[in-house]
Protein backbone atom coordinates (compact mmCIF):
# COMPACT_ATOMS: atom_id res chain seq x y z
CA UNK A 1 0.00 0.00 0.00
CA UNK A 2 1.26 3.63 -0.96
CA UNK A 3 -0.55 7.10 -1.27
CA UNK A 4 1.71 9.46 -2.65
CA UNK A 5 0.95 13.16 -2.76
CA UNK A 6 2.55 16.44 -4.09
CA UNK A 7 3.57 19.31 -2.60
CA UNK A 8 0.28 21.00 -3.64
CA UNK A 9 -1.74 18.52 -2.52
CA UNK A 10 -2.59 16.32 -5.27
CA UNK A 11 -2.58 12.62 -4.93
CA UNK A 12 -0.90 10.82 -7.70
CA UNK A 13 -0.34 7.02 -8.76
CA UNK A 14 2.21 5.89 -6.90
CA UNK A 15 3.43 3.33 -9.83
CA UNK A 16 3.70 6.19 -12.12
CA UNK A 17 6.58 7.74 -13.16
CA UNK A 18 7.77 10.49 -10.71
CA UNK A 19 11.48 11.51 -11.46
CA UNK A 20 13.11 12.51 -14.68
CA UNK A 21 16.64 10.34 -14.88
CA UNK A 22 18.53 13.66 -14.71
CA UNK A 23 17.28 14.14 -11.23
CA UNK A 24 20.46 14.43 -9.01
CA UNK A 25 18.12 12.82 -6.41
CA UNK A 26 18.56 9.80 -8.90
CA UNK A 27 21.97 10.26 -10.25
CA UNK A 28 24.21 11.23 -6.83
CA UNK A 29 21.36 10.83 -3.83
CA UNK A 30 21.56 15.03 -3.75
CA UNK A 31 18.75 15.17 -1.31
CA UNK A 32 17.36 14.64 2.31
CA UNK A 33 14.00 12.84 3.75
CA UNK A 34 12.49 12.90 6.81
CA UNK A 35 9.84 9.84 7.92
CA UNK A 36 7.32 10.38 10.34
CA UNK A 37 5.00 7.79 11.82
CA UNK A 38 1.51 8.57 11.71
CA UNK A 39 -1.02 6.89 13.94
CA UNK A 40 -4.78 6.72 14.31
CA UNK A 41 -4.02 10.12 11.83
CA UNK A 42 -2.14 12.04 14.32
CA UNK A 43 1.82 12.71 13.23
CA UNK A 44 4.04 11.57 15.80
CA UNK A 45 6.83 14.75 16.43
CA UNK A 46 6.03 16.27 13.12
CA UNK A 47 7.55 19.84 14.51
CA UNK A 48 10.69 18.09 14.97
CA UNK A 49 10.95 16.18 12.22
CA UNK A 50 10.37 19.28 10.36
CA UNK A 51 12.93 21.41 12.08
CA UNK A 52 15.40 18.59 10.97
CA UNK A 53 14.24 18.47 7.29
CA UNK A 54 14.82 22.55 7.30
CA UNK A 55 18.73 22.11 9.19
CA UNK A 56 19.35 18.90 6.57
CA UNK A 57 18.93 21.61 3.40
CA UNK A 58 21.03 24.67 5.49
CA UNK A 59 23.48 21.85 5.69
CA UNK A 60 23.32 20.42 2.21
CA UNK A 61 22.73 24.66 1.11
CA UNK A 62 19.28 23.58 -1.09
CA UNK A 63 16.43 25.20 -1.64
CA UNK A 64 13.86 24.12 0.48
CA UNK A 65 9.77 24.24 -0.35
CA UNK A 66 8.63 26.06 2.55
CA UNK A 67 7.03 24.49 5.41
CA UNK A 68 3.44 24.73 4.69
CA UNK A 69 4.14 22.87 1.27
CA UNK A 70 5.05 19.89 3.10
CA UNK A 71 2.26 20.06 5.67
CA UNK A 72 -0.04 20.57 2.63
CA UNK A 73 1.39 17.02 0.85
CA UNK A 74 1.09 15.54 4.27
CA UNK A 75 -2.50 16.58 4.91
CA UNK A 76 -3.21 15.22 1.49
CA UNK A 77 -1.74 11.33 2.30
CA UNK A 78 -3.01 11.40 6.03
CA UNK A 79 -6.70 11.92 4.26
CA UNK A 80 -6.35 9.77 1.76
CA UNK A 81 -4.83 6.29 3.91
CA UNK A 82 -7.46 3.29 4.67
CA UNK A 83 -7.49 4.38 8.45
CA UNK A 84 -10.17 1.85 8.62
CA UNK A 85 -7.83 -1.30 8.08
CA UNK A 86 -4.66 0.21 8.61
CA UNK A 87 -3.94 2.45 11.71
CA UNK A 88 -0.52 3.48 11.22
CA UNK A 89 1.63 4.09 8.45
CA UNK A 90 5.36 5.31 8.07
CA UNK A 91 5.26 9.00 6.19
CA UNK A 92 8.33 9.70 4.12
CA UNK A 93 8.81 13.20 3.16
CA UNK A 94 11.65 13.45 0.18
CA UNK A 95 13.12 16.49 -1.54
CA UNK A 96 15.57 16.41 -3.96
CA UNK A 97 18.33 18.93 -5.53
CA UNK A 98 16.10 18.84 -9.15
CA UNK A 99 17.89 18.47 -12.05
CA UNK A 100 21.52 18.01 -13.18
CA UNK A 101 22.00 21.67 -14.98
CA UNK A 102 18.43 22.88 -14.01
CA UNK A 103 17.37 26.18 -12.25
CA UNK A 104 18.03 24.56 -8.70
CA UNK A 105 13.98 23.99 -8.44
CA UNK A 106 13.98 21.50 -5.97
CA UNK A 107 11.58 18.24 -6.40
CA UNK A 108 9.69 17.38 -2.95
CA UNK A 109 6.48 14.52 -2.37
CA UNK A 110 5.51 13.09 0.73
CA UNK A 111 4.46 9.19 0.00
CA UNK A 112 2.92 7.11 3.08
CA UNK A 113 3.11 3.31 3.19
CA UNK A 114 2.50 0.34 4.85
CA UNK A 115 4.31 -0.45 7.75
CA UNK A 116 5.92 -4.35 7.73
CA UNK A 117 5.60 -7.36 10.01
CA UNK A 118 9.19 -7.04 10.48
CA UNK A 119 8.92 -3.73 11.80
CA UNK A 120 6.59 -4.81 14.31
CA UNK A 121 8.72 -8.06 15.12
CA UNK A 122 11.43 -5.77 15.90
CA UNK A 123 9.46 -3.51 18.20
CA UNK A 124 8.13 -6.53 19.79
CA UNK A 125 11.12 -8.75 20.49
CA UNK A 126 14.34 -7.07 19.80
CA UNK A 127 17.35 -6.78 18.28
CA UNK A 128 20.68 -8.58 17.85
CA UNK A 129 23.46 -5.54 16.99
CA UNK A 130 26.66 -5.83 16.27
CA UNK A 131 29.25 -2.47 16.31
CA UNK A 132 31.02 -1.22 13.37
CA UNK A 133 33.43 1.45 12.46
CA UNK A 134 31.96 4.54 10.85
CA UNK A 135 35.24 5.80 10.19
CA UNK A 136 35.63 9.21 11.96
CA UNK A 137 36.34 10.95 14.96
CA UNK A 138 33.52 12.70 17.23
CA UNK A 139 34.99 15.60 16.92
CA UNK A 140 34.95 15.63 12.74
CA UNK A 141 31.59 17.42 12.28
CA UNK A 142 33.01 21.14 13.49
CA UNK A 143 36.38 20.67 11.41
CA UNK A 144 34.72 18.97 7.85
CA UNK A 145 30.77 20.61 8.07
CA UNK A 146 30.79 19.29 3.86
CA UNK A 147 30.83 15.82 4.98
CA UNK A 148 27.46 16.36 5.89
CA UNK A 149 27.79 14.10 9.13
CA UNK A 150 24.80 15.24 10.86
CA UNK A 151 22.45 15.58 8.07
CA UNK A 152 19.63 13.41 7.14
CA UNK A 153 20.54 13.09 3.24
CA UNK A 154 19.33 10.55 0.08
CA UNK A 155 23.00 8.86 0.64
CA UNK A 156 21.83 6.12 2.45
CA UNK A 157 24.52 3.59 0.25
CA UNK A 158 26.62 3.03 3.66
CA UNK A 159 24.12 2.79 6.26
CA UNK A 160 22.26 -0.05 3.78
CA UNK A 161 25.59 -1.62 3.75
CA UNK A 162 26.21 -1.80 7.55
CA UNK A 163 22.91 -3.46 8.01
CA UNK A 164 23.79 -6.08 5.24
CA UNK A 165 27.17 -6.63 6.90
CA UNK A 166 25.23 -6.85 10.41
CA UNK A 167 22.69 -9.72 8.54
CA UNK A 168 25.65 -11.44 7.37
CA UNK A 169 27.16 -11.86 11.12
CA UNK A 170 23.55 -12.92 11.88
CA UNK A 171 22.55 -10.26 13.54
CA UNK A 172 19.76 -7.43 12.75
CA UNK A 173 21.31 -3.82 13.27
CA UNK A 174 24.02 -2.28 13.92
CA UNK A 175 25.88 0.60 16.59
CA UNK A 176 28.55 2.84 14.73
CA UNK A 177 31.60 3.50 16.80
CA UNK A 178 33.65 6.38 16.33
CA UNK A 179 37.82 6.16 16.04
CA UNK A 180 37.74 7.21 19.74
CA UNK A 181 35.51 3.93 20.33
CA UNK A 182 32.89 6.36 21.52
CA UNK A 183 29.37 5.29 20.19
CA UNK A 184 27.65 7.20 17.19
CA UNK A 185 24.06 5.85 16.20
CA UNK A 186 22.15 3.12 14.43
CA UNK A 187 21.95 3.29 11.01
CA UNK A 188 18.68 4.27 11.08
CA UNK A 189 18.06 4.88 14.89
CA UNK A 190 19.64 6.44 17.73
CA UNK A 191 21.20 4.96 20.41
CA UNK A 192 19.53 5.11 24.01
CA UNK A 193 21.24 3.13 26.92
CA UNK A 194 20.14 3.23 31.04
CA UNK A 195 21.97 3.63 34.01
CA UNK A 196 19.97 3.09 37.17
CA UNK A 197 17.45 5.63 36.64
CA UNK A 198 18.97 7.92 34.38
CA UNK A 199 18.70 7.52 30.32
CA UNK A 200 21.92 8.46 28.04
CA UNK A 201 22.46 9.29 24.59
CA UNK A 202 25.27 10.24 22.42
CA UNK A 203 25.28 14.39 21.70
CA UNK A 204 24.66 15.48 17.96
CA UNK A 205 28.13 17.16 17.87
CA UNK A 206 29.69 14.08 17.59
CA UNK A 207 28.46 14.27 14.18
CA UNK A 208 25.03 12.28 14.35
CA UNK A 209 21.20 12.97 13.58
CA UNK A 210 19.47 14.30 16.79
CA UNK A 211 16.64 12.16 17.15
CA UNK A 212 13.05 12.91 16.83
CA UNK A 213 12.19 9.61 18.99
CA UNK A 214 14.84 9.90 21.55
CA UNK A 215 13.72 13.53 22.23
CA UNK A 216 10.05 12.28 22.98
CA UNK A 217 11.32 9.36 24.98
CA UNK A 218 13.76 11.81 27.01
CA UNK A 219 10.88 14.41 27.30
CA UNK A 220 8.54 11.85 28.87
CA UNK A 221 11.05 10.74 31.34
CA UNK A 222 12.12 13.86 32.92
CA UNK A 223 8.41 14.31 33.04
CA UNK A 224 8.16 10.97 35.47
CA UNK A 225 11.24 11.61 37.24
CA UNK A 226 14.07 9.88 35.76
CA UNK A 227 17.24 11.87 35.17
CA UNK A 228 18.52 12.08 30.86
CA UNK A 229 21.79 12.83 29.78
CA UNK A 230 23.46 13.94 26.05
CA UNK A 231 26.81 12.74 26.62
CA UNK A 232 29.41 10.41 25.11
CA UNK A 233 30.44 7.01 26.27
CA UNK A 234 32.50 3.87 24.92
CA UNK A 235 31.26 1.00 23.50
CA UNK A 236 31.76 -0.84 27.04
CA UNK A 237 29.03 0.90 28.46
CA UNK A 238 26.43 -0.85 26.20
CA UNK A 239 28.02 -4.05 28.13
CA UNK A 240 27.23 -2.61 31.56
CA UNK A 241 24.38 -0.76 30.77
CA UNK A 242 21.07 -1.77 32.68
CA UNK A 243 19.25 -1.48 29.01
CA UNK A 244 20.13 -0.79 25.59
CA UNK A 245 17.51 0.55 22.65
CA UNK A 246 17.29 2.28 19.34
CA UNK A 247 15.28 4.94 18.81
CA UNK A 248 13.59 5.15 15.41
CA UNK A 249 9.94 6.92 14.08
CA UNK A 250 8.97 4.09 12.75
CA UNK A 251 10.27 0.94 14.70
CA UNK A 252 10.22 3.24 18.01
CA UNK A 253 12.13 2.31 21.01
CA UNK A 254 13.29 -1.07 20.32
CA UNK A 255 14.88 -3.29 22.86
CA UNK A 256 18.81 -4.47 22.06
CA UNK A 257 19.29 -8.24 23.46
CA UNK A 258 22.33 -8.96 22.27
CA UNK A 259 25.80 -7.61 20.69
CA UNK A 260 28.37 -8.86 18.50
CA UNK A 261 27.59 -12.13 20.05
CA UNK A 262 26.79 -11.27 23.28
CA UNK A 263 23.47 -11.50 25.58
CA UNK A 264 23.24 -7.67 27.15
CA UNK A 265 20.86 -7.10 30.06
CA UNK A 266 16.84 -7.24 28.27
CA UNK A 267 14.86 -6.53 31.15
CA UNK A 268 11.29 -6.93 30.15
CA UNK A 269 9.67 -5.02 32.77
CA UNK A 270 12.14 -2.07 32.20
CA UNK A 271 11.08 -2.21 28.59
CA UNK A 272 8.06 -2.10 29.34
CA UNK A 273 8.15 1.26 31.53
CA UNK A 274 10.48 2.46 29.00
CA UNK A 275 8.03 1.94 25.91
CA UNK A 276 5.49 3.32 28.52
CA UNK A 277 7.12 6.51 28.72
CA UNK A 278 7.54 6.95 25.25
CA UNK A 279 3.92 6.66 24.57
CA UNK A 280 2.86 8.90 27.21
CA UNK A 281 3.31 11.49 24.95
CA UNK A 282 0.38 10.39 22.90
Amino acid sequence: MRVLALLDGTIVDPEAPLFRADDLGVMRGDGIFETVLVADRQPRELGPHLDRLERSARLMQMQLPERAAWERALQAVIDNWPWDTDPEMALKLVCTRGLDEGDGTPHGFAMGMQIGEDTRRKRRDGVAAVTLERGFAPDLMDRAPWLLLSAKTLSYAVNMAALREAQSRGAEEVIFTATDDSVLEGPTSTVVIARGRTLVTTPPSSGILKGTTQGALFRAAEQAGWRTEVAAFPTSALFEADGVWMCSSVRLVTQVHTIDGTAIKADPELHAEISRLYESNY
